[in-house]
């Protein structure tokens, strides 16, 4: 078991390169900008389908009756 957390305690101790902690603040970066990005996509999609589904009503209305 000691070998298999030797590497990963070493590569904790490192301090000439990226550290664990700035990995993990980058990944939580990445993630935000991924949902905001998400979100705001979902409601563009959102509305144009309501748009649509709209203007499908207003010409369809008199087709029908």
């Amino acid at each position: 078991m000691k070998n298999l957390l030797r590497p990963v305690v070493r590569f904790l101790k490192k301090e000439d390169g990226p550290t664990a902690v700035e990995y993990a603040v980058m990944l939580a970066l990445i993630v935000v900008v991924c949902l905001i990005a998400i979100q705001a996509l979902g409601t563009s999609t959102s509305q144009t389908f309501s748009y649509v589904g709209n203007q499908m009503k207003a010409t369809s209305g008199g087709a029908s009756s």
